[in-house]
């Protein structure tokens, strides 16, 4: 089999298993829904799921490290596949077993994710594909497969009911722990010469490969802002503008699916246009154009179209975004921390996903719909433009595409002038 066949194989499995949970994500409260009647059920099911996953994915990775990559892949998609076969026949065992299950499998999933995520590195340079090329693919195939996923969810539940369809994300599962197994040579992602740490030592070699670089922090802190204030959109503004404004709730499919096709085309123009952008600056003004202009449009306009229109162009800017920061982060990672600090970066940045809703929320009842997402859009342009402007002196002297920067031992990289992103993913420094 070619290394372009094993890639291949495996970037395709691993977006068939977004499918799969993105059918899971509206079949799973949906069975609680039609078993329980209990919306607070419904609430600590997905709080169930989430928390573990962000866990797992820090706490965990020194123990993936130390199992394989490879071998922890195929251990966490099938143990998932089973956890998501046993929560078919959660009705019958009761909700407190369903919590277990769905937290079992929120803690594989978040491990899979990110040791899945390391793996597609080694795979990517055998077969001679640039990183940047394969962070905007899976962009726009992971944005295209949520997108199929939320569409034939309903169906599936419609027609086979909510355990059949989270059947369907069990065979996803299973599937790519078979593909895993079958293409991805024993030893993949492995690095030798690096040596073995105690656990809490090495836990903390992910906190140190993020924070000694340069550019890698202020990055995270805009993921996190990002998410934040996105957060409050989804959670708590969009759902009460459409009701005060248009008294449909098709007018919120049209918001977030216009959000979601400017993200798909996006990929598109993005994967035609990298090898002509710097990858900083690039990701820098996808923030700035991803997240204030919705919020202040939403507060400013009652027009439904032209915040449809400035909604596509922000998901359109947001396409830029998590491409480049994955290129990055397999850039001036090493290898031997890859997992790790993949785990905190998701673990920080997943973190502003529950306190946006909560902080929307309060907002809303204590300034009012309209002054709190003005407010919010304000912020978030505020903190944007300082974070742009802090690091920018940084990485006009910070050096993209070198084998010696990035190191996570705290030590300064060469200072040429930056290089553009398409040289910066050829390079072999290392989503």
């Amino acid at each position: 089999m070619s290394p372009r066949t094993r890639f291949v194989a495996l970037f395709v499995a691993d977006v068939i298993s977004v499918l799969g949970t993105r059918v899971s994500m509206l079949a799973i409260p949906w069975l609680v829904l039609v078993t329980t009647g209990s919306p607070a059920k419904m609430g600590l099911v997905s709080g169930a799921e989430m928390v573990p996953y962000v866990v797992s994915g820090v706490v965990a990775a020194p123990l993936a490290d130390r199992f394989g990559l490879r071998r922890t892949t195929i251990v966490t998609d099938f143990g998932s596949a089973l956890a998501m076969a046993g929560v078919t026949f959660a009705p019958h065992l009761g909700f407190g077993w369903l919590l277990v299950l769905v937290a079992a499998a929120g803690a594989l999933r978040g491990l899979g994710d990110r040791v899945k995520n390391v793996l597609h590195r080694p795979l990517a340079e055998a077969a001679g594909v640039p990183m940047l090329r394969v962070t905007t693919a899976y962009e726009g195939f992971s944005r295209s497969a949520m997108l199929i996923g939320g569409s034939i969810g309903g169906l599936l539940i419609a027609w086979f009911g909510p355990a059949g369809a989270i059947w369907l994300d069990a065979a996803t599962f299973a599937l790519c722990a078979a593909i895993v197994a079958t293409v991805v040579p024993a030893g993949a992602g492995a690095t030798p010469d690096a040596p073995r740490e105690p656990y809490l030592v090495a836990l903390r070699g992910g906190f140190r490969a993020l924070w000694a670089d340069p550019l890698l922090p202020s990055m995270i802190v805009m993921l996190f802002v990002l998410n934040l204030f996105n957060q409050t959109l989804v959670a708590a503004f969009i759902p009460l503008w459409v009701d005060e404004n248009t008294h449909t709730p098709a007018a919120l499919g049209l918001l977030f699916g216009a959000f979601a096709a400017g993200a798909v085309l996006g990929s598109i123009v993005f994967t035609v246009l990298a090898k002509r952008l710097r990858m900083y600056q690039t990701f820098m003004l996808g923030a700035a154009l991803a997240g204030a202009p919705r919020l202040l449009i939403l507060g400013a306009s009652q027009d439904l179209v032209l915040v449809c229109a400035v909604t596509f162009v922000s998901g359109l800017a947001m396409a830029a975004v998590n491409p480049v920061a994955g290129a990055m982060l397999y850039e001036r990672i090493p290898p031997e921390v890859q997992t790790r600090a993949f785990g905190v970066c998701m673990a920080i940045t997943f973190t502003a996903v529950p306190i946006g809703g909560v902080l929307g929320g309060l907002a809303v009842a204590g300034f009012g719909l309209t002054p709190a997402i003005l407010v919010a859009g304000v912020l978030c342009a505020a903190t944007t433009a300082v974070l742009w402007l802090r690091s920018r002196s940084v990485a006009d002297t910070v050096p993209i595409g070198q084998e010696d920067h990035g190191r996570h031992d705290g030590s300064r990289p060469r200072k040429p002038s930056m290089r553009s992103a398409g040289e910066a993913s050829s390079g072999t420094a290392t989503r």
